[in-house]
């Protein structure tokens, strides 16, 4: 049952994704670098810092570890290059949870946190939900509509 949650969580964190960089898409590079009250400074950064976070817990679960200079770090300064990286891992996301057994979540992660991999999967898919609540506030501020949320209502998130 946990594993059909995490991969209805994928299904759902990559149509936000989508939906936000298809937001974001309509911003002007002003507007996207523009310096604001957010843990990250600006849209862009938060993006950055987005991708960067899945993809250090994606190192942690498959045990491939992630290298980084810092949780601010900017992987991709081109808003187009960010956008097909985040497509890429969000895939990479998908395929991963897809094979995921109940027995594996029962463990702890390949990194050897000393939790139950299924409650450091529950964080992974809870980090991204509080910066896209950041990213959505963001987007509000310029005027942009970013779409539906709610899980339940978000076609494509679930079976």
């Amino acid at each position: 049952m946990m594993v059909e949650q995490f991969q209805t969580l994928a299904r759902y964190h990559a149509t936000m994704n989508q939906q936000f960089y298809a937001a974001c898409g309509s911003l002007s590079e002003e507007d996207l670098f523009a310096e604001r009250k957010a843990f990250f400074g600006s849209i862009f950064g938060t993006l950055n810092h987005m991708l960067l976070t899945d993809r250090m817990w994606m190192g942690a679960f498959t045990g491939n570890s992630v290298t980084y200079g810092g949780l601010d770090e900017i992987l991709y300064p081109v808003f187009a290059e960010l956008r097909v990286a985040r497509e890429e891992t969000d895939a990479a996301i998908a395929e991963w949870v897809g094979v995921l057994t109940e027995a594996e979540l029962s463990e702890p992660p390949a990194n050897g946190m000393p939790y139950p991999l299924w409650l450091t999967v529950t964080h992974f898919f809870n980090h991204q939900t509080h910066h896209r609540g950041q990213l959505s506030q963001m987007l509000s501020e310029c005027g942009v509509d970013y779409g539906l949320t709610d899980l339940p209502w978000v076609p494509g998130a679930h079976k």
